[in-house]
C-alpha cells in the first residue's frame, strides 16, 4: 500500500460503522454530503495548513497554525454535532477553536507569554459553557429536574428543623 492510500482504509472502516449503526434510510450523494460535509471540506483544509507548516515551510511560518488549528477544531465540532445531532451542546467548541489555533501558534512559535491571556480566556469560557449546558441537560434528563430538587430541599429543610439542637456549654 502506498503512502497516498493509507488514509483510505480507516475512512472506509468509519464509513462502514456509520452506515451499519446509524443509518436507517437509503444513502444518496446528498445525504453523504449533508452528513460528512465537515470531514470533506473543513477538516482537510485545517490539515492542509498544518501540512504547509510542518512540511513545506520547514517550520518557519508559524502563522499557518492559527487558521489550521481553528479550521481543524471547527471541523471536528461540526462533524460530531452533525453525526449526533447535538448542536445545542457542542456550540462552545466554536469558542474553543480560536484558543486551539492560538495555542498552536504559541507552542510552535516564539512562546510569547501574552498569547496565553486570550488562550486562557477563550478556553475557560468554552469549558464553562460546555459544563453549564452539558451538566444542566444531563441533570434535567437523568434526574427529572426540578421536582427532585424541590423534594431534596424539603427533606433537607425538615431534617434541619427536626434535628436535635446542640447544647452550648
Amino acid at each position: 500500500m502506498s503512502k497516498k492510500t493509507t488514509w483510505l482504509g480507516p475512512v472506509l472502516i468509519l464509513l462502514g460503522f456509520y452506515l451499519f449503526f446509524f443509518r436507517k434510510e437509503a444513502i444518496s450523494t446528498g445525504t453523504l454530503f449533508g452528513t460528512f460535509w465537515a470531514t470533506l471540506f473543513i477538516i482537510p483544509l485545517g490539515l492542509f495548513f498544518h501540512w504547509l507548516y510542518f512540511s513545506m515551510t520547514n517550520r518557519r511560518a508559524t502563522g499557518l497554525l492559527i487558521p489550521g488549528g481553528i479550521l481543524f477544531t471547527v471541523g471536528l465540532v461540526c462533524q460530531v454535532a452533525t453525526l449526533f445531532d447535538s448542536w445545542q451542546y457542542l456550540w462552545p467548541g466554536f469558542i474553543l477553536a480560536p484558543a486551539v489555533g492560538l495555542f498552536e501558534f504559541y507552542w510552535f512559535g516564539n512562546r510569547n507569554k501574552y498569547l496565553l491571556i486570550p488562550i486562557n480566556i477563550l478556553a475557560v469560557l468554552s469549558l464553562l459553557f460546555f459544563a453549564v449546558f452539558s451538566f444542566g441537560t444531563l441533570y434535567n434528563r437523568m434526574i427529572f429536574g426540578q421536582p427532585v430538587l424541590a423534594i431534596a430541599l424539603i427533606v433537607i429543610g425538615a431534617g434541619v428543623m427536626v434535628a436535635p439542637k446542640k447544647k452550648r456549654y
